[in-house]
């Protein structure tokens, strides 16, 4: 979606992530008076400060969901490959899948982190679109609106790993079900 983007951003647009353009615009994303962090991952509520409520308003806020099952097999490979101190990368690379579902941070990060929180100012208002990536084509329609242009989207960053349903017993299957309980709800997903 960055790549996609960038493609055809403007000189004033704001781009934050690992992308060619957005490295090159980072200093102007350093500049800005965000209480949280400025990175590709950030919640709305990071953004106090660099935005507010009426430019949220004023923005076609959006972020990318997948389904959960899915989400926590990619999020675990990710940490493993990760080189940074964090207690999560810790975690993933000392346990086995099942061992991480079951570690109470993985468990309380599952829990305090469903998608609509990305979405959320400080005062909690929700703002946006939510594009399932399962059914892109289908929810990527109001952005393309918005922008008044089709986004041709290349397939980067793709795993080598088959399905996530290999990762999972019936028991590490429910717990998902439940630490990930409202964006199960939310979205329709299903294992």
């Amino acid at each position: 979606m960055a790549f996609a983007l960038e493609e055809r951003a403007h000189r004033d647009d704001i781009l934050i992530g690992n992308t060619p353009k957005a490295r090159k615009r980072r200093a102007r994303v350093e500049r800005m008076q965000a209480k949280g962090r400025m990175w590709k991952h950030a919640s709305l509520s990071d953004l106090d400060g660099a935005f507010g409520p009426q430019e949220f308003k004023r923005m076609f806020c959006f972020t990318l969901v997948r389904n959960p099952w899915d989400r926590v097999v990619s999020y675990y490979h990710w940490l493993r490959d990760q080189k940074f101190d964090h207690p999560a990368v810790q975690i993933a690379k000392a346990l086995n899948f099942e061992d991480f579902l079951f570690h109470r941070l993985t468990q309380s990060s599952l829990i305090a982190w469903p998608y609509g929180r990305y979405m959320r100012d400080v005062d909690g208002v929700e703002y946006g679109h939510f594009l399932r990536l399962e059914h892109l084509e289908n929810d990527i329609a109001p952005l393309e609106q918005h922008l008044g242009f089709a986004l041709d989207l290349p397939h980067v960053n793709q795993s080598d790993r088959a399905g996530y349903h290999g990762y999972y017993t019936d028991e590490t299957q429910a717990l998902v079900g439940r630490l990930c309980a409202e964006d199960v709800a939310r979205f329709g997903y299903r294992y």
